[in-house]
């Protein structure tokens, strides 16, 4: 199996806004980044080669990522220990801070990419019941043999 993960974000102002420009600027480079990473698998990109014009929810000023890696260890290796972290140090530049929870990352079978109403079920999960096997983050790092054993609350 491999790690799917969703992230959301919150901008500040329309993606096309000269506030937004540091971020639209490195999205290229750090999408290759991505491609380019030990265990990277999919990501989830619109015709623009990004996923900033992907609506999944109703709110326009919400953009997505979603990608599947080989394990949590080259997701983590990527969003940490790469030129990632650049960027994510530049968050509040571009984006609000999400009072709720706005990353999930779950199991999928090799081969499957997650649609869009996947990540946000996964959201809205962790959202009510907090971490667990169905819906998690860096801080659980449940395995696959937990999901195995584990039945997800309705």
């Amino acid at each position: 199996m491999h790690l799917a993960q969703v992230n959301i974000a919150e901008m500040i102002a329309p993606i096309n806004d000269p506030v937004m420009a540091g971020f639209v600027n490195n999205l290229d480079r750090i999408n290759a980044l991505a491609e380019e990473s030990n265990g990277f698998v999919w990501r989830l990109k619109g015709d623009e080669g990004n996923a900033t014009a992907i609506r999944v929810f109703e709110y326009d000023f919400l953009i997505i990522n979603m990608s599947v890696w080989e394990d949590i260890d080259t997701l983590f290796d990527f969003t940490y220990k790469t030129a990632h972290v650049e960027i994510l140090k530049r968050k509040k530049e571009w984006f609000h801070h999400m009072k709720n929870m706005h990353m999930a990352f779950w199991y999928v079978e090799n081969g499957h990419h997650p649609t869009p109403l996947e990540a946000k079920l996964r959201l809205e999960y962790i959202r009510k019941h907090g971490e667990t096997p169905y819906a998690f983050t860096f801080k659980s790092r449940f395995s696959i043999e937990e999901l195995k054993s584990y039945e997800p609350k309705s």
